[in-house]
């Protein structure tokens, strides 16, 4: 496929690209290049796939409300396009409370589900009336009471990651004792213990992982109500996994077998959050980038690109891999891509088959809308990649 245009360029797209991104969001992107005068590295975000995706999630469970993860990517932009598709948001400090508060997203519409919140989040998230709140520590419910009072809590279970890519375990939540305790002990500080959330995992490619983590929600609402606890809300977290090197089971699946977990559990009338924040952004976004070296070294081939570890692909480091479109037509051969600072950590990824570029040419890495920007510094003084909007 050809671009057209002042600067013409030669992609090689194959099918698997497209049910990576969509033929679809390869296409605006490819039109985007062919006029824009922006230098990369850039993130192109294809809004009709945000579109599509906040009108997907949630529509197959019952009873149901979204809030996207902020720290998914903050970009203001994305967050005035969610705003305006009338979903929530979840947050977990005081600079993304700072940054909803300037596009007039409702109190109603924010919670916070960051376990260990600073002094300073607590106060302004008091002031705004946010009253949603994540606790899985006796001192995170004693802050509460002192900064924020008589809000809604939910604790968070642990629950086992397998299948996660990106696995959440160990850092929060609580087993089933200690959650009870929890619940009993807010309730006596004078707080409303409403719920109860858990996090599969980022990523979750393996759908029975919410059997799991329903089965023990359900064992802690029981628990709870034994002692006189009358839950009301379940969140389920995020997880839902987007494409990246292949396809992975859909939302609408995900969905319909949650809610059929939920339906044989739970209340009927229990109100479910949902705290989506790859699947939302994840899939839609696309880094341009450009080759700026290559060398051989021993037995093997590098190439150098100008984005990297750290202005955008933190999450290479922890088993993320993505899918590239090429500007060459050249045979293949295998590569270590790496990014443009000194640092030695600074690797993509190792035996990746790509087709050779040349220098100065481009490519494309798809599934990048997610926790890419987000993470990304201004390490070694290259600069975080620019977010434009397509």
């Amino acid at each position: 496929m050809k671009t057209k245009g002042k600067n013409a360029s030669h992609f090689q797209i194959n099918k698997i690209h497209f049910e990576i991104a969509s033929k679809t969001t390869i296409k605006k992107v490819l039109k985007f290049i062919s006029s824009a005068e922006s230098e990369p590295p850039y993130l192109l975000m294809d809004t009709a796939k945000i579109k599509r995706k906040v009108r997907a999630i949630g529509k197959k469970i019952k009873n149901s409300k979204v809030f996207y993860a902020v720290k998914a990517n903050p970009d203001i932009e994305i967050l005035k396009l969610v705003h305006s598709l009338g979903i929530g948001f979840e947050i977990a400090s005081e600079g993304e409370l700072s940054i909803l508060a300037g596009i007039g997203a409702a109190k109603e519409h924010i919670i916070s589900s960051n376990p260990v919140k600073s002094y300073r989040f607590l106060s302004l998230a008091r002031d705004y009336g946010i009253s949603h709140f994540t606790i899985d520590s006796k001192d995170e419910i004693d802050k509460l009471v002192e900064y924020v009072r008589q809000c809604n809590i939910y604790v968070r279970l642990s629950v086992p990651n397998e299948g996660s890519e990106w696995p959440l375990s160990k850092k929060f939540a609580v087993e089933l004792d200690e959650a009870e305790e929890l619940l009993i002990y807010a309730r006596r500080k004078g707080l409303k213990p409403h719920g109860i959330t858990f996090h599969v995992g980022s990523q979750c490619t393996n759908i029975y992982s919410w059997n799991t983590a329903l089965d023990k929600a359900k064992t802690l609402w029981t628990r709870a109500g034994k002692r006189g606890i009358k839950l009301s809300i379940l969140n389920i977290g995020g997880g839902y996994p987007i494409r990246y090197t292949k396809n992975v089971v859909d939302i609408g699946t995900i969905e319909s077998h949650i809610d059929t977990l939920i339906y044989d559990r739970f209340p009927k009338n229990t109100r479910v959050f949902i705290e989506p924040g790859r699947a939302i952004v994840g899939d839609a976004g696309v880094f341009v980038s450009r080759v700026i070296g290559k060398a051989k070294r021993a037995d093997e081939q590098w190439l150098y690109l100008d984005v990297g570890v750290f202005n955008g692909l933190m999450e290479s480091l922890g088993g993320i891999k993505y899918s590239y479109i090429v500007e060459s037509s050249k045979p293949p051969r295998k590569w270590t891509i790496a990014g443009p600072s000194c640092d030695s950590f600074d690797v993509i990824d190792k035996d990746v088959i790509l087709p050779e570029p040349d220098v100065g040419t481009l490519i494309l890495i798809l599934s990048c809308g997610a926790y890419t920007v987000s993470y990304a510094s201004e390490f070694n003084g290259f600069s975080i990649p620019q977010t434009i909007l397509i």
